[in-house]
């Protein structure tokens, strides 16, 4: 009776043992069919990160804060960020009542004020303006003076019409 004992003792763990085994090798598959999947997906995931990469250079090639050339013309300032500082400049002119006085037009549902700026180099700004319902960019020339001030001239406008 003992021996029977044993025996089905010894088959009873046998049994154990072949199950762990089959059921750690197929847990071993599933997850290197995980790792294999993840690895594609980080692999997509960088490319991806590199073509961003590249997308932002491309934008930001036409702005002063990537152009040394042009903003060796303001090492004699001591100014941190030349490009914050005109577009802080520029916005001041929102600040008076009624339309901005770079802005050409006259405002249709309210007064139009420029929203975006994006200093190209040390001599141009591209902006947008908009009244909230109607919008539109400029062209700006400026020329930022040793005593800090910023002188603003129009040079080209574009006020897009609606399609209805």
């Amino acid at each position: 009776m003992k021996s029977r004992i044993v025996f089905y003792l010894l088959i009873f763990v046998s049994l154990i043992c072949l199950y762990l085994f089959v059921s750690n090798g197929k847990m071993a598959n599933v997850k290197d069919e995980r790792i294999a999947k993840l690895e594609t997906q980080i692999e997509k995931l960088q490319d991806s990160v590199q073509n961003t990469q590249l997308k932002v250079m491309e934008m930001q090639y036409f702005s002063l804060e990537n152009n040394d050339d042009a903003l060796a013309y303001y090492d004699h300032l001591e100014l941190k960020d030349p490009a914050r500082y005109i577009a802080d400049k520029l916005l001041e002119t929102n600040e008076s009542k009624g339309d901005n006085p770079l802005v050409p037009y006259e405002g249709m549902e309210n007064d139009f004020k420029i929203n975006k700026i994006k200093v190209l180099n040390h001599k141009w700004i591209l902006t947008d303006f908009s009244d909230g319902k109607y919008w539109g960019e400029l062209l700006i020339k400026y020329e930022l003076k040793d005593d800090l001030g910023v002188d603003f001239t129009l040079l080209d406008h574009l006020l897009y019409t609606r399609s209805q």
